[in-house]
């Protein structure tokens, strides 16, 4: 979920969207079909839907809501288990009947779908279309009810004008929003409108064109404006363009970018080890072995991270004390074996201590775990990574992007158009699924 820079005041007042939004989440309207309704919350970058999302599971009364995740690396940091792993659906191996029937038979799904009347869908966008339905199906006929996901309560949180579901090569998007799934769920449409991160309104007017696929001459413009700006700043030998963070599509981009960064500082290196833990379930510790392989994979930070004292880093989750969001960035002022001292964007500095980051089987149990640090290097980022950031500047190239969403993903982390420092740019980056278009126009 993304994190915004919320516009709200000491005794966290919600804007008059959010308290809206809030407001429909704790309804208890029904559907033509008798459930409570299902809700569709979404909005542009910047629109806080991860802040009311988290007001409304802190202050509801009902029970635990489980958080499904799109991916792993979502779901371990937001502390959720994946969309895949909740329903049994796994990689669809054999296609939908085959992961259909291997479904209705796991007797641990029946008693998760039984247990719960609420699930919280996160970046509902890079759900596929084929996964969404699998699991309405299975929902139904377990349940044993012919009711969208068999009655369960839906609500589902993202932006489709964001990254999309993984394509294979050639295919169109597979977007659940044109399922039939999708419309049996009678989604209520909450659109969040105010943008709490940007409040220059020409550089919304922009970001909201670039979001919708537009490349006006006002985009144009502005587009090469910071380019022309970027490039006079390039040439002018006292300015450190260093702080801004770089952001690539690729990831292996961005880890060369972050050690040459690292060691063109001066200083000594210091490395802390991530310590690797397994769960207490007995099906933790069957599995160990594959579940520490699929934490590697999906955890935001590094097992081993390399520091040196002024070295730039950055937040990789948001804390629960709000000394930091995931996005802020700092410098390293002092390393010690337990605690890291960073320097805070404005002065402020804080102590960083290890933090545990859990992967959750589809019961919820905790089946590995790492403790670590929340930091990475700061130098360069990966577009994908970066959704969900605040950040106060970016360097990046919008050239030779493929994704759709991806161009906007970049450009609406910053706060103010300002903070942009552009390498290039072609139209043809800038990318929309005609589909996402017609969706969003359909809800107008």
């Amino acid at each position: 979920m993304e994190e915004a820079d919320l516009n709200i005041n000491a005794e966290s007042q919600l804007a008059e969207d959010q308290a809206l939004a809030l407001a429909a989440l704790n309804r208890s309207s029904k559907t033509s079909t008798g459930g409570r309704a299902n809700i569709f919350l979404t909005g542009s970058a910047g629109s806080g839907k991860s802040h009311i999302i988290k007001e409304w599971r802190m202050k509801s009364a009902s029970d635990e809501i489980p958080v499904l995740a799109s991916t792993g690396a979502a779901a371990v940091l937001v502390g959720g288990r994946t969309f895949h792993s909740f329903f049994g659906l796994g990689i669809l191996e054999g296609g939908i009947e085959a992961t259909f029937e291997r479904a209705i038979k796991d007797r641990r799904l029946a008693k998760r779908l039984k247990e719960v009347h609420t699930l919280l869908i996160d970046e509902i966008s890079m759900i596929s279309g084929q996964a969404f339905e699998a699991a309405d199906r299975i929902s139904r006929r377990i349940l044993g009810q012919n009711q969208a996901f068999g009655g369960l309560r839906i609500v589902a949180v993202g932006d489709f004008s964001q990254l999309p579901p993984v394509a294979r090569g050639g295919e169109a998007r597979d977007w659940c929003f044109s399922t039939d799934s999708w419309r049996d769920c009678e989604f209520q449409v909450i659109e969040l409108r105010i943008n709490h991160r940007v409040k220059d309104s020409e550089f919304l007017q922009v970001l909201e064109k670039v979001r919708q696929g537009q490349i006006s001459t006002e985009v144009k413009d502005f587009l090469n404006q910071r380019l022309d700006a970027s490039q006079r700043l390039f040439k002018e030998a006292d300015r450190d363009l260093s702080e801004a963070p770089r952001l690539f599509p690729r990831r292996d981009q961005v880890d060369q970018f972050n050690q040459e960064s690292l060691a063109a500082l001066p200083g000594t290196l210091k490395k802390y080890q991530s310590i690797f833990m397994t769960g207490a379930a007995p099906e933790a510790q069957r599995k160990s072995a594959s579940s520490l392989e699929a934490l590697r994979r999906n955890i935001p930070i590094k097992e081993e991270l390399e520091l040196k004292i002024a070295c730039r880093v950055l937040f990789v989750q948001n804390d629960p004390q709000k000394r930091w969001v995931n996005g802020t960035r700092g410098k390293v002022k002092e390393m010690k074996d337990d605690t890291i001292i960073v320097e805070k964007e404005g002065g402020r500095t804080v102590k960083v201590e290890r933090v545990n980051f859990s992967l959750l089987d589809a019961d919820g149990e905790v089946i590995a775990g790492i403790l670590g640090f929340p930091l990475v290097l700061a130098y360069a980022v990966t577009i994908h990574k970066s959704q969900g950031m605040t950040l106060s500047s970016i360097f990046t190239d919008l050239r030779r992007l493929w994704e759709p969403g991806q161009a906007y993903v970049a450009l609406s982390r910053l706060r103010s158009a300002e903070g942009l420092f552009l390498a290039g740019w072609e139209q043809r980056s800038i990318l929309v699924d005609p589909e996402v278009l017609r969706f969003y126009n359909r809800q107008a």
